[in-house]
């Protein structure tokens, strides 16, 4: 498959264009996000496209990306939107409005399996592979051609994973239960950075 990929550094273009519907990850230099620094976010519309935006990790200066993030009129799919929220928050320190995450949506919809990684589901419903081999990398330096093929799938499949888990959570009468659930999302990231990091609802 050829993707479409362009690598852009510190921000996206002044009169990039996307569509109203987009997906969104994040790379990171480890998962501690007071230690660990936000590196790439890459977003594609769905039609085997990724920008990724290596940013200024001394300023994080991105205006044109924050503006997409807060648009209340732009859909952005994550998957794992916890953890990318998390360091979206603490690094860019904006709230990103209309949020979907396709792991939520797995685990309500896909009830009769315990495997929601975006591998899985790539391969559920695309019947594509890939691989999570440089999920570890560093992601701070030089992006080889390799790290920017991985990031890139990491995107470029959400929408049609989104599309199927949003049909099955219809049928199985479970949309209004995953729709309340996502509003608690930027929530669930303000107790992550408060260090309440476990279930407030346990005994």
């Amino acid at each position: 498959m050829n993707i479409d990929i362009k690598l852009h550094e510190e921000d996206l273009p002044d009169q990039i264009t996307l569509s109203d519907n987009i997906a969104v990850d994040c790379e990171f230099m480890g998962l501690n996000v007071e230690r660990d620094s936000l590196c790439l976010v890459q977003i594609s519309t769905g039609n085997n496209d990724a920008h990724i935006v290596q940013l200024d990790r001394e300023h994080y200066n991105a205006p044109n990306l924050k503006k997409i993030l807060e648009n209340k009129n732009i859909n952005k799919i994550f998957h794992y939107a916890r953890a990318d929220l998390l360091f979206i928050k603490k690094y860019l320190g904006v709230n990103v409005a209309n949020i979907d995450c396709t792991k939520i949506m797995s685990k309500l919809a896909r009830s009769y399996s315990d495997k929601h990684g975006l591998k899985d589901l790539v391969k559920e419903f695309t019947g594509n592979e890939i691989s999570k081999n440089l999920q570890s990398s560093d992601f701070g330096g030089d992006l080889t051609e390799k790290q920017l093929q991985y990031c890139a799938r990491d995107v470029i499949y959400l929408h049609k994973i989104y599309e199927n888990l949003k049909n099955i959570l219809i049928r199985e009468k479970r949309i209004d239960l995953y729709n309340n659930a996502i509003k608690f999302i930027n929530s669930r990231v303000e107790l992550d950075l408060a260090s309440f990091t476990n279930d407030i609802w346990s005994h």
